[in-house]
């Protein structure tokens, strides 16, 4: 049996999943008061998820208010950790290896794309140190040329503040999320022919900076579209 044909359903959370979501799903609402904006927008089939990454905490923010599953990627020693290794094995984690991570991670991801996962990444490759969004590597582009797949931008805030790379302690603070208008596949493949890679990574980091902005002003209460903003459970 093929990989591919051994990957879980895409759009259907097993157990495991559904258990973690639901109480974390209490959490976020109790510590942070999360909300989401723009689920509505997200495609019915695979899609990127492209997302600044401000902390530890930021793949469950995107993916806890969904009703589908989002794949990550993570190191294979994990794997080996007692409890964490159970977990990510039964909450769609894509293990990669550290010698081989840029070719595994393509095609694993390519994988799951091909097969009709969301799949997160976080092109700045580390976590802000002071909010502001950095430069994005362009390795993700060759993600995006082998997958005929939508990518959405996905803007946090709030996450930095929560549990910054210096803390220990998850502090409570208002978190929102921002999933922004998807780029269809057509357009993203018509735009990584035009022009050089660096100049599409930085073109996909700008949509990512404005829905990060927008979920920056939506948290310290200075938005025109608090009106209509979605958020708590999905189901």
């Amino acid at each position: 049996m093929s990989e591919t044909q051994s990957l879980p359903h895409p759009t259907r959370r097993n157990w495991v999943w559904r258990f973690i979501q639901f109480w974390f799903q209490i959490f976020v609402v109790l510590w942070f008061g999360l909300r989401t904006r723009g689920k509505e927008k997200l495609p019915e089939g695979g899609a990127l998820f492209l997302v600044n990454h401000q902390s530890y905490l930021d793949p469950l923010l995107i993916s806890v208010w969904l009703q589908r599953p989002v794949s990550f990627l993570a190191r294979d020693n994990l794997f080996t950790v007692p409890v964490i290794g159970w977990v990510l094995r039964n909450t769609y984690v894509m293990p990669i290896k550290r010698e081989s991570a840029s070719t595994e991670s393509l095609r694993k991801s390519v994988e799951r794309l091909n097969h009709g996962f969301y799949v997160g990444l976080f092109p700045e490759g580390t976590r802000t140190r002071t909010g502001d969004i950095g430069s994005f590597k362009p390795g993700f582009v060759a993600i995006v040329r082998r997958a005929d797949v939508p990518v959405i931008p996905v803007g946090i805030s709030g996450a930095l503040q929560a549990f910054p790379r210096t803390s220990s302690w998850i502090k409570p603070t208002r978190i929102r999320v921002v999933y922004g208008d998807p780029l269809p596949a057509d357009l993203v493949k018509e735009l990584c022919e035009r022009g050089r890679e660096s100049d599409f990574a930085e073109e996909v980091r700008q949509r990512v900076e404005e829905c990060a902005q927008e979920a920056e002003a939506w948290r310290i209460g200075n938005d025109s579209l608090e009106t209509g903003a979605s958020g708590g459970s999905d189901g």
